[in-house]
């Protein structure tokens, strides 16, 4: 379904009219940040101009319902807004993301937070422009739960927050049904886009100078597996595809699922010149009990067997991953299991977590015996564990070159110009204004803990 441009003239000259600014607050992961984007390029075709959040009048809190805290700063922002509410004019408040397809969620805002306006759930940005007319124009505010129809939608315009990398949506929704995990209820089932809609996304911004390339999905490995009429096109298939594209030069993806990772798809990054040697793949836990109860379809195992198939395949390669501490009914020795992973594996970006319940998944009526002291204790011992690892995983990259994308000036020296390697590593180096946003060959000279620093090959 393509999206229309057809807004109304009273809300476009009642936003010139006074001036009317945005802001916008994006909670969870990448897809919500993509989405974000396309709400600013909505908001700014209606004339809105962004501003921060002192002086905005649109405020748009894009939520994420992964963790509980996420939940306590949407309601604690959303409080600190009614005084601006009840005593300002023209200050209008909306919710949207993936919070608001549980009803918990609606009925808390519509009880305890009547003065918000709009509450769209995730397959309703279509509809926004409509909603927004109806509450600034109609006074009527605008909620709603749930739209099963989970159709696709093409061409929303876009702000893009760089002006060299952007982020790409090829798969929506997930399959998968972790137990702790509220994705599937709240993005619904998974739905590929089609390959020429994302081949020509990516052809208009190689043609606006883009050079690296984001592809986004809950589970990329899944693309084109809901095709119809047994057609077959799968993520390799597509990765192929956009590798022709000319000014392109850098791919990467994230997430796929272990159980989903192909020879094929190893294959293809292996031989790649573009495809980024840097593969996000979630353990979530290095024990095969636990994986069991959280319905990951693999063991142990089966993920260690995966990633040395990967390593003596691609070369250079680099691994990130996602871990729960404290899963319902973790032991200590099943923990110790995770901590064997992180040292075997030897992983250079981690994101970790203690356990958030979430209602309405299986694991959150799972018996959990473990105090949060001890989940605590064990998050702070995994941060040491991998810690630990980081000085030798960067000292093996002092002398070698690699392929950088300068993003731009060094954030705590302006002398100095960042961009990260192909593995995903912040490299910094001295530099001049022409380079940014070229491709360059920097050796690497010495290592710190969270960055490189590097030398320009001429």
């Amino acid at each position: 379904m393509r999206y229309k441009r057809e807004y109304n003239s009273k809300l476009k000259e009642y936003i010139n009219k006074k001036h009317l600014t945005y802001c916008i607050d994006t909670m969870g992961c990448q897809m919500n940040e993509n989405d974000s984007l396309k709400y600013m390029g909505i908001m700014e075709e209606l004339g809105l101009k962004q501003a921060n959040s002192n002086e905005a009048n649109i405020f748009v809190f894009n939520t994420c319902c992964v963790r509980e805290n996420a939940e306590n700063t949407l309601f604690g922002r959303l409080g600190y807004l009614k005084k601006r509410k009840l005593t300002e004019d023209d200050i209008y408040i909306v919710v949207v993301g993936c919070m608001t397809q549980q009803k918990h969620i609606l009925e808390k805002i519509r009880s305890s937070y009547p003065f918000t306006d709009i509450v769209l759930g995730t397959n309703s940005m279509g509809q926004f422009a409509d909603k927004l007319y109806e509450v600034i124009c109609n006074n009527q505010k605008q909620y709603e739960y749930i739209e099963e129809k989970n159709e696709i939608l093409e061409d929303v315009p876009v702000i893009r927050d760089s002006k060299f990398k952007a982020s790409v949506s090829i798969i929506y929704g997930c399959n998968n049904f972790c137990t702790y995990c509220i994705v599937p209820y709240v993005r619904g089932r998974e739905r590929s886009r089609e390959p020429q809609d994302i081949i020509n996304e990516i052809r208009k911004l190689a043609s606006d100078g883009y050079k690296e390339i984001m592809l986004l999905g809950q589970n990329v490995n899944s693309y084109g597996k809901d095709f119809k009429n047994n057609r077959k096109y799968t993520f390799v298939d597509l990765l192929s595809d956009i590798e022709k594209i000319d000014g392109i030069e850098i791919i990467r993806f994230m997430s796929p699922h272990p159980k989903d990772f192909s020879d094929e798809l190893i294959e293809k990054i292996a031989n790649s010149s573009k495809i980024a040697k840097q593969i996000h793949l979630p353990l979530q836990s290095g024990n095969t009990d636990i994986l069991k109860r959280m319905n990951r379809k693999y063991t142990k195992e089966q993920y260690l067997e995966l990633v040395e198939k990967i390593k003596s395949k691609v070369e250079q390669v680099s691994f990130s991953t996602d871990i729960i501490v404290g899963f319902p009914g973790e032991t200590e020795e099943q923990f110790c299991d995770t901590l064997d992973i992180i040292k075997r594996v030897e992983y250079d970006q981690i994101y970790m977590f203690i356990y958030s319940k979430r209602v309405g998944t299986p694991a959150a009526k799972m018996k959990d015996n473990a105090v949060n002291k001890e989940k605590v204790e064990r998050l702070e011992r995994l941060k040491k564990v991998y810690e630990a690892i980081l000085p030798k995983r960067n000292s093996d990259m002092i002398g070698n070159s690699y392929k950088v994308l300068v993003e731009g000036k060094s954030k705590n020296n302006d002398k100095l110009y960042t961009g990260r390697t192909s593995q995903n590593k912040v490299v910094i180096f001295e530099g001049n204004e022409n380079i940014v946003g070229n491709i360059v060959n920097v050796k690497i000279d010495s290592e710190h803990l969270w960055y490189l620093k590097g030398s320009i090959v001429k």
